[in-house]
């Protein structure tokens, strides 16, 4: 029992830090249960991991939800921008087809790629802000970028960001963006899954609550002081740790 409540809190920590930082939260929990003997991996596990994931973000930025409902034109631009993931992620999702790129090899690949493609979108100098500059155009740019993040190893995070900058805005708006088009990204995953859930004996389990509560935790506090690091410095250090990680995973592939 005690180490079940461990393995839901490392699972936690890694879904509620890595999910809105540029990593792939997916590519490390698949790592995790790779390289680890960890038993209470789950489809119910990772529902509740993205619940908390899910209820950080919203009550994160429940005031800027409510004032975002006071500018519907900037409301459905944000739908528009989660419509393309929200269509091929429940296609792929239905064909399993996804599951093929669930590996070590296309997740050390898909880190080092998005990486350096994160380093020079980076480097944009001209600032767009997120109140004046969304446009139909570029949300559904960012949007189709975002399909990307079907695959392990790009991040949904990292790959909205990278478009969001591409396309000039600021970090700060970019990682907004990435954010706000979390809320649908994450409600989908966990509506599939709870789908799912129901077509297996569901068994309640106090352990889920708790890694729910902890996921909520450790996302609440990386939406914080990651939008507190974009304000002050690049995203360079991503791009070096992605490197690193990607370096370690070629290291044990091919060596």
């Amino acid at each position: 029992m005690v180490s079940n409540y461990l393995e839901a809190s490392i699972l936690a920590l890694i879904q509620g830090f890595s999910e809105f930082i540029p990593v792939s939260s997916s590519a490390h929990l698949i790592l995790v249960s790779k390289i680890s003997s960890f038993n209470l991996g789950s489809l119910q596990l990772d529902i509740c991991l993205h619940l908390g994931s899910l209820i950080a973000i919203l009550f994160y930025f429940r005031k800027d939800i409510i004032n975002l409902f006071q500018n519907r034109p900037l409301v459905v631009l944000l739908i528009l921008g989660s419509v393309p993931l929200v269509l091929i992620g429940f296609i792929f999702h239905l064909s399993g087809f996804v599951n093929n790129f669930r590996s070590l090899e296309v997740i050390s690949w898909t880190t080092l790629i998005f990486a350096l493609v994160l380093y020079f979108a980076d480097k944009q100098k001209i600032e767009k802000n997120l109140t004046n500059d969304l446009t139909i155009k570029n949300v559904l740019i960012i949007g189709f970028f975002q399909v990307l993040a079907i695959i392990p190893g790009v991040s949904r995070a990292g790959i909205t960001i990278t478009a969001s900058r591409l396309l000039n805005f600021n970090r700060v708006d970019s990682s907004k963006i990435a954010f706000y088009l979390s809320i649908p990204a994450l409600s989908g995953a966990s509506v599939l899954g709870i789908k799912d859930l129901f077509e297996e004996n569901i068994k309640f389990d106090l352990v889920f609550i708790f890694a729910t509560f902890l996921s909520f935790v450790f996302s609440y506090l990386t939406i914080k002081y990651f939008l507190i690091f974009v304000k002050k410095f690049s995203l360079k250090f991503f791009v070096y740790y992605r490197i690193f990680l990607a370096l370690i995973l070629f290291y044990i592939i091919y060596f």
